[in-house]
């Protein structure tokens, strides 16, 4: 049996392409010698240009904010972001090298489209099936260099799931799922290079790669957003999960992972705090007995009040459910603080400054294990209720008396999306003097 092997080269003779011309009879033109079961890798360059995407733009950093859809990281004049395509590369793809001076060269806008118009085109004047990548330059994260990736495909296998199979050795493949169609791409890349002026690579002898039909196109192989580990740079991610940290009201049934909440607690414990002390303490009710327990005796706490306070029995239901989003949720943090190092003056301004130093702290740590839960993917809600019945919680709970529980945080999967913040004016909250 021969060894395994294929063939890459660039194709020769190519014209400068120029809009309006069609790829496939260049291509064909210049007599490529295809045969069934090639690959054509095709620079997203000349594709861009025979779309009519070279664009007059002074400006190369105006030209990137309006083919941004969102900042991923940014680093000085560097910026990677998620462009309109959903492809998360430097410069959202906008190229102003080989192109006239005050131009620049965008993406083709349907990489998948242009690489299956290409594959018709071929078709019809070749006869051949073939498969078609369109090819463009990312950078990889922890990774130094550039390498050519398949930004469009069509006819191709973009990724081979090899899960459910074993290796040589029988042991079995959960995770291996081959990313094809950049393989091929770097693969020609190695003899189109980037100043050569070949913008076109044909591979051949991998024919297993090739399929009938279009398929799923390059499109496939964008990782989607929930299953993004590495969605953001690091100081973008921060931001993020504090602006997008959201009160959750409605949780799933799905268990509560103990270790993703101790990592959030983790977090907690670093807000700042006043004297080098450390007013946090976390109450994790873990059980459901444990829970069902504290919220009955609360909610009798709470009824009585109301009544003292006149309240109708209608009106104290009616205000009581509010507390189901705890009673729902699969697991409760109850937050507490204390003034452990906390200074005494004998004076009551300053005392008072003093408890309220320590509020805040607490509250920056609250603050923390929200944002933290939400890096977890848990939702979360903070509930206010155990500050107005203390004594009640912590004879519940069995805590020390200087132990002052501050609210309570519901803890779950999400139910549903929350609904959209709406937007605040950051001036509106700041006076410069």
């Amino acid at each position: 049996m021969p060894a395994p092997g294929y063939r890459v080269w660039a194709l020769p003779g190519l014209p400068e392409i120029r809009e309006g011309d069609d790829l496939a009879k260049v291509i064909a033109a210049a007599e490529p010698g295809l045969v069934d079961g090639d690959v054509l890798l095709v620079t997203s360059k000349i594709v861009s240009k025979a779309e009519g995407r070279l664009l007059r733009a002074d400006d190369r950093e105006a030209a990137i904010d309006a083919e941004t859809v969102r900042v991923v990281a940014r680093r000085g004049p560097i910026r990677i972001v998620e462009n309109r395509q959903g492809l998360v590369m430097a410069a959202a793809g906008v190229d102003a090298s080989n192109t006239p001076a005050g131009t620049v060269l965008l993406l083709p806008e349907d990489p998948d489209a242009s690489a299956r118009a290409l594959r018709a085109g071929l078709r019809d004047i070749l006869g051949v099936e073939i498969g078609v990548i369109v090819t463009d330059t990312f950078g990889r994260p922890w990774r130094n260099g550039l390498t050519d990736v398949a930004i469009g495909a069509a006819g191709v296998r973009v990724l081979d799931d090899l899960r459910g199979g074993t290796d040589a050795h029988g042991n079995p493949l959960s995770a291996t799922v081959v990313a094809t169609a950049d393989e091929l791409a770097a693969a020609g890349d190695l003899v189109k290079g980037k100043v050569a002026g070949l913008p076109v690579a044909v591979v051949r002898g991998l024919p297993r790669a090739v399929t009938g039909d279009d398929g799923e196109g390059a499109a496939a192989m964008v990782r989607a957003p929930h299953e993004d580990m590495f969605r953001l740079g690091t100081s973008e991610a921060v931001r993020e999960a504090v602006t997008q940290r959201r009160t959750v009201r409605a949780f799933t049934d799905e268990p509560v992972d103990p270790g993703a909440v101790r990592r959030a607690v983790a977090a907690a414990v670093t807000a700042p705090a006043p004297h080098h002390t450390t007013p946090w303490r976390f109450v994790l009710l873990e059980s459901e007995e444990s829970r069902t327990r504290l919220l009955d005796a609360m909610r009798e706490a709470w009824i009585a009040d109301l009544r003292r306070d006149g309240k109708t029995e209608e009106s104290i239901a009616k205000r009581v459910r509010r507390g189901d989003v705890l009673r729902h949720a699969p697991y409760l943090v109850v937050p507490c603080m204390v003034m452990d190092g906390s200074h005494t003056y004998g004076d009551a301004r300053r005392d008072a400054a003093e408890r309220e130093m320590f509020v805040v702290a607490t509250g920056a740590g609250v603050q923390n294990l929200l944002v933290a839960l939400a890096g977890e993917r848990l939702g979360s809600a903070w509930v206010s209720s155990t500050m107005f019945c203390r004594d009640v919680v912590r004879e519940v709970l069995g805590l020390p008396e200087n132990w002052e529980p501050m609210g309570a945080v519901a803890v779950g999967h999400a139910a549903e999306e929350p609904r959209p913040r709406p937007a605040r004016d950051a001036d509106a909250f700041i006076e410069v003097r």
